[in-house]
């Protein structure tokens, strides 16, 4: 595992204490509810579960199983499969379509978010570094102002209001730059673009953190797994801060790709039809503490991924 440390792992049922450590036996399994499982999240989960003992039982679904902007479908889904815990990872992300398609971004990033708070599960909610304007020059805490500039970066910020107002025991983990093996993601985008191309023109004034998505699935692990559950607003990326075109240096070293020139440009020259924070670092102390876990750094975690895509 990448992120966990030495604290022990509660798993619930009834367990022994040796001084070898805690044998856990006659397991009650306790139904969660993951949503959009066919995202880059969602797919992570369902590998990292395979991989880990868990008194939990996984019900993966995505909108063609589990529409979560329909009230009355979630509420008998719930009901009908005995859900105590929400995983929610279905989210609208494509950011600059939602400029144009406003409706139904708030339809998933808000709507479906407050039917599945409504539900009385216990919650954990994925949102995003969108909701800061970009404007800080220090990493972003949690009770840092919100101020997104984008429709997609407003939508999840409703969501994350439904959540604290609706869901009785809820997490909300923001998160940044997100990329896995696994569907569509800057990663995979710039491996392909490297290798057809002689040059590429990328970002160069906007900081983040990349987010290796098996990571921050094995941190949702830890957190459903831990003693106590921990309502509040948590922020999880990989440690350290880049640019868009140190991230694609990056992999282009560690792809061994020698034969495409990479040239900086800024946001101005680069024209979106969203806004992107200028800046968006998400300062990772609280669930680092919270949760005594040990959090990569982004390099560690593309590394991870790359050996993975070319296995």
């Amino acid at each position: 595992m990448a992120i966990y440390t030495g604290s022990n792992k509660h798993l619930g049922g009834t367990e022994t204490v040796t001084k070898k450590g805690t044998i856990f036996y006659g397991l009650v399994q306790k139904n969660v509810l993951v949503t959009g499982a066919n995202g880059q999240l969602g797919q992570e989960l369902q590998q990292m579960a395979k991989k880990t003992d868990t008194p939990f039982r996984f019900i993966y679904t995505d909108a063609d199983v589990l529409d979560i902007t329909e009230a009355a479908q979630v509420e008998h889904f719930i009901s009908e499969n005995s859900i105590e815990y929400i995983i929610n990872c279905a989210a609208y992300t494509a950011v600059d379509k939602a400029e144009t398609d406003e409706e139904l971004a708030y339809k998933i990033n808000y709507t479906g978010a407050e039917n599945l708070a409504k539900s009385g599960a216990k919650m954990i909610h994925i949102s995003t570094d969108y909701v800061f304007d970009g404007t800080a020059n220090i990493p972003y805490k949690e009770d840092a102002s919100t101020n997104p500039l984008s429709v997609y970066g407003k939508s999840k910020l409703r969501g994350e209001e439904a959540v604290r107002e609706l869901a009785d025991e809820w997490i909300i983990i923001r998160t940044s730059w997100l990329y896995s093996e696994f569907g569509n993601n800057f990663v995979k985008t710039m491996l392909r673009l490297l290798n057809e191309r002689d040059e590429l023109n990328i970002v160069a004034d906007q900081r983040g953190t990349p987010t290796y998505a098996a990571d921050l699935a094995e941190m949702i692990l830890v957190i459903l797994e831990c003693d106590e559950w921990k309502s509040g607003i948590y922020h999880f990326s990989n440690l350290g801060e880049t640019t868009w075109f140190g991230f694609t240096e990056k992999i282009k070293e560690l792809a061994a790709v020698n034969d495409c020139r990479l040239i900086p440009v800024s946001t101005d020259e680069y024209k979106t039809a969203a806004v992107r924070p200028m800046y968006s670092v998400l300062d990772k102390s609280k669930i680092q503490s919270a949760f005594r876990v040990v959090i990569p750094q982004w390099e560690d975690g593309l590394k991870r991924c790359l050996k993975k895509l070319q296995n």
